[in-house]
């Protein structure tokens, strides 16, 4: 992996709400890089952190600590004109509900084009009409459908419309924030085959927010599952869910459907204790376990963690 290019870095990352009594941490202390072209999904329950980093990443949330780096440059805090207009650019987002993402009172051309408008994207009108009509098509929806409204449409449609506004920037990055969990299962398998296959036609790259592991697999280069705020486990896809080691990835891995009844009818489901730990004394720290597979322990859970590897 040392050898890929880095298109996002974050490095000791934390983002807090509030101030004095009432300030809560949302991120504490998050680290890890997203290499160009590929598809990063972060995993945990609703309120673990997982879209407070997105949005920090696209400089939505601010950061309190840490840093956040873009093509190797600084991009938290206070950045230039030119650099923060380049990241509204090549940094876009997918949001989880189409319902509310969209401008019900704006046509569909409008809401495509708001963007491309803001910077200036087109030399004249035609061209702009040109590029909405490409990107429809693009993600499978028909020219005409740019004259109508949201309402208009189904759930996976208005989807497509929030992938058409965010490609139509040609974009580098894009944070899709559970893109499909809204949508009916039926459509969901469609809207990850256009996300994987614009990725491969726009060499794109994807930091994909989920709380369902049976989602992630068939999208994922690399994953890693986030537990209030901090990660607990980072490896590549397949690597994950052969060896889960942290507790709390096991407990994801154990509520995932199975596809036989019978296999599901028997399942039991592991339950996450974070009592367990005993950070008193033996504080936690983030290690590298085998290649590329790292969890969070102290060094008595490291060791059994290690144990585990080796009897496989």
């Amino acid at each position: 992996m040392s050898e890929k290019e880095k298109l996002i870095e974050l490095k000791n990352v934390s983002v807090s709400f509030g101030t004095g009594k009432k300030e809560f941490t949302a991120v504490k202390n998050v680290s890890f890089d997203i290499y160009k072209n590929e598809t990063f999904s972060l995993v945990g329950e609703s309120g673990s952190g997982k879209t407070t980093i997105g949005r920090a990443i696209l400089r939505i949330n601010p950061v309190s600590r840490g840093e956040i780096y873009f093509k190797g440059q600084k991009i938290n805090g206070k950045i230039n004109s030119a650099l923060d207009k380049e990241i509204i650019r090549k940094c876009q987002m997918i949001f989880q509900d189409p319902m509310a993402s969209l401008n019900e009172r704006a046509k569909v051309d409008y809401i495509v084009s708001e963007g491309i408008y803001n910077f200036h994207l087109y030399k004249d009108n035609a061209e702009r009409k040109d590029k909405v009509e490409k990107v429809l098509r693009e993600v499978g929806l028909l020219p005409e459908f740019a004259s109508r409204f949201p309402h208009e449409f189904s759930g996976g449609q208005r989807q497509r419309i929030g992938v058409a506004r965010a490609l139509v920037m040609e974009p580098e990055f894009i944070v899709a924030d559970e893109p499909i969990s809204a949508l009916d299962v039926s459509i969901r398998a469609q809207v990850l085959n256009l996300l994987n296959r614009l990725k491969k036609d726009r060499n794109l790259t994807y930091l994909f927010i989920s709380h369902d592991l049976s989602v992630v697999r068939f999208i994922s280069d690399r994953i890693a599952v986030i537990h209030n705020g901090q990660i607990l486990e980072l490896s590549e896809a397949e690597e994950l869910f052969r060896h889960p080691l942290h507790p709390y990835t096991k407990a994801l891995l154990s509520a995932v459907s199975q596809p036989d009844p019978e296999v599901e009818k028997k399942k039991k489901l592991f339950v996450y204790d974070p009592s367990v730990h005993d950070y008193s004394f033996d504080r936690p720290v983030w290690a590298e376990i085998m290649e590329n597979h790292f969890v969070y322990g102290n060094q008595r859970e490291l060791e059994q963690y290690r144990r585990e590897i080796a009897q496989i």
